[in-house]
């Protein structure tokens, strides 16, 4: 499919909606604590992957990269995918995404429903295997273009020029901490450079989950957080002014998750609910004045089959008979 002038417009349409994401302040009466979260579950197809997608698109078409023929490949765990798949669609490309078969089917529904191929594999624990897949296939038909979200310089450097500049600019004060959870790495090195290029006092700080601490040395496990630590740590995380990690149970993000979504009203996934955790952490360490800032990623509903809305219901059924004629 050419990107014709028609689908110019709807482009935009689409790409208007992406970044500028507003900032919130969530007080935590519980913990004494206030952090700030950048709201990227507004992004246009709901999570902050919706940048990259632009992003790298938009470059590579400007480089020439892609063709009126060129199909978009890429291994996804699942926001990445769906964001391209939006942003292929409405450019006027094809799009095949390649998805561990682990991924929640909300994912898979999502990238099938705009109009992408979608190609599960049986991951076993080992994420690098559909990127091997995406490789291949792209070494036997030269139509496929790979975004390579895990090493993509553009990546790193999108979210430094708009996601770090944005939250400088949104937060009130010098930032003493961010903190974000990593798949690519990407958002974590962008963001941390922007914030430690404008307040080099700022800790910049990985959240990752306990059961799969890489930074912290341990080996991959299962966990319940997803789209974070794909069982590996990104080229692109070692570009990251990294302070550390902070290492998150998935019980924990759970936990948060729901609190976020009874609480305060943000019906957001188990990533944000993580980062929220490893925030409220920090803003403990370092007191009630200070600004810790993190991203909430994505949004709830792709997470309906997961263990987070596992609960007891609250349903009942009315038990009111209709009225007799």
């Amino acid at each position: 499919m050419n990107p014709s002038a028609p689908n110019r417009a709807r482009a935009k349409a689409v790409l208007s909606l992406i970044g500028n994401t507003p900032m919130v302040s969530l007080r935590f009466d519980a913990e004494g604590a206030t952090i700030l979260a950048k709201c990227e579950f507004l992004n246009a197809s709901g999570s902050v992957k919706d940048r990259f997608a632009k992003g790298v698109l938009l470059d590579a078409e400007q480089r020439g990269f892609l063709r009126p023929d060129s199909i978009i490949l890429e291994c996804s765990s699942g926001n990445t995918g769906i964001a391209l798949s939006m942003v292929g669609a409405a450019m006027g490309y094809r799009v095949t995404i390649v998805m561990s078969s682990g991924a929640s089917v909300e994912r898979r529904k999502l990238i099938r429903q705009l109009g992408a191929e979608l190609i599960l594999f049986d991951s076993a624990g080992r994420y690098q295997t559909g990127i091997e897949i995406s490789r291949e296939m792209a070494a036997q038909e030269a139509r496929y273009f790979l975004p390579r979200q895990f090493e993509n310089p553009h990546n790193a450097a999108d979210h430094e020029h708009t996601t770090g500049r944005e939250i400088l600019a949104q937060v009130n004060g010098p930032i003493d901490a961010f903190v974000h959870g990593f798949g690519t790495g990407g958002t974590l090195a962008g963001c941390g450079k922007a914030i430690k290029q404008r307040w080099p006092q700022a800790r910049i700080h990985a959240m990752e989950p306990a059961e799969q601490a890489l930074l912290a040395g341990e080996c991959p496990c299962c966990h319940f957080i997803e789209g974070v630590a794909d069982g590996f740590i990104p080229p692109l995380l070692r570009e990251a002014p990294l302070d550390g990690p902070i290492a998150v149970t998935s019980a924990d993000a759970m936990a948060m998750t729901r609190r976020l979504h009874r609480e305060f009203g943000l019906c957001v996934g188990t990533s944000s609910g993580a980062n929220v955790v490893a925030a409220l952490r920090l803003a403990a360490e370092l007191g009630p004045k200070s600004n810790v800032v993190t991203l909430l990623c994505d949004r709830a509903e792709r997470y309906f089959s997961t263990p987070l809305f596992d609960l007891p219901g609250s349903e009942r059924t009315a038990g009111i008979k209709p009225a007799t004629p």
